[in-house]
């Protein structure tokens, strides 16, 4: 029986042999030219939204405030749909696009290159592990980052061309609004590619994989929510009992305050109804509401404090993937390695 004649082991100094951006590219093409894609799409939708579909419904509305009650109300009711459906759309393809980054990381870019072996070959002739994930990591985090970025802001400049104008537009507290128009989702996106990495690392499965890094991003959005709020410094109002509680934007706590000055929890009973409620605050000694929140002003701390939040949860998910290969590839011979023992 003759045996297979295989290829010598490449060099690993070979300069075709060393992993970079035009090897990486050229690896995952189909995925450049989806991302490509999409985020031309959303861009240009978020442009449309900006631009034409904004004045349109933002005349639509101000026809509708002309309307009185002495006959029917003429007014551009399908530019005001049209805007609202494009703005729910762009601004929830937005919301789920970390979740498809987390996801092609975890099944394809490492979790499919780890089951069928194309790694451990890489490993073996051409490149170390460390290089190798150090590569898969650096140059889809740029094409990420930038990519989201750019959408991320065209979706603040169009919502805040419709502020004041279109009476439909969501409040800057919103949760999908809140986070489309900041940098937190572009550090979502990066911590579901650091996810992915780790996850294809750790289960070296495709599939496993892709769930496991749906998990870290939704982990890191709920992570996102509860913290947010905790991490600036909130403003306190006091309000009689006669006006109702208020404070308008993001809400860290409120209830009734005492004629001493102490917080307590509300009991849930409006001032403004008959008999029982006046009592039972007279009982709690309550003489106003008090809330605690974060107003408009506060915008930008809030998105800036937590987005290095999310990235230093991307970077704990990265180390952990570079300390997690070395220790599974420690024994993994390479091709240099190989032509030494072979020599002796």
């Amino acid at each position: 029986m003759t045996a297979l004649a295989l290829p010598p082991a490449a060099s690993k100094d070979a300069p075709g042999n060393r992993p970079g951006p035009r090897w990486l590219l050229r690896l995952h093409r189909p995925a450049l030219y989806a991302w490509a894609g999409l985020v031309a799409v959303l861009a240009v939708a978020l442009v449309w939204l900006w631009g034409p579909l904004t004045d349109s419904a933002a005349e639509g509305w101000r026809q509708y405030r002309l309307c009185d009650d002495s006959g029917p109300c003429q007014y551009d009711q399908d530019a005001i749909v049209r805007f609202k459906s494009v703005y729910m759309y762009t601004t929830g393809a937005l919301t789920v696009l970390p979740f498809l980054v987390g996801a092609w990381a975890g099944a394809s870019l490492f979790g499919r290159e780890l089951e069928h072996g194309t790694a451990q070959l890489a490993w073996t002739q051409a490149v170390s592990p460390t290089r190798w994930l150090a590569t898969k990591l650096a140059v889809p985090a740029v094409l990420v980052a930038a990519g989201t970025g750019l959408l991320v802001a065209l979706h603040h400049l169009m919502w805040s061309a419709g502020v004041d104008r279109i009476d439909t537009t969501k409040t800057w507290y919103d949760n999908l609004t809140l986070h489309t128009n900041g940098p937190t989702t572009v550090a979502f996106a990066l911590t579901g590619l650091a996810g992915g990495a780790l996850a294809g690392v750790l289960l070296r499965r495709a599939l496993p994989a892709l769930m496991l890094t749906l998990g870290f991003v939704a982990a890191a959005r709920v992570l996102a929510d509860l913290a947010m709020p905790h991490l600036w410094p909130g403003v306190t109002k006091v309000t009689s009992l006669s006006t109702g509680p208020d404070g308008v934007g993001i809400t860290i706590d409120s209830g009734l305050v005492t004629s001493t000055g102490a917080h307590i929890p509300d009991i849930g009973c409006a001032s403004a109804l008959p008999d029982g409620c006046a009592a039972a605050y007279e009982k709690l000694d309550a003489t106003g509401y008090y809330a605690t929140y974060h107003p408009e002003s506060h915008y930008w701390p809030l998105q800036l404090t937590t987005t290095a939040l999310l990235l230093a949860v991307a970077a704990a998910l990265t180390v952990a993937a570079f300390v997690l290969l070395r220790r599974t590839t420690a024994t993994t011979p390479r091709a240099g390695d190989t032509d030494k023992e072979t020599a002796v």
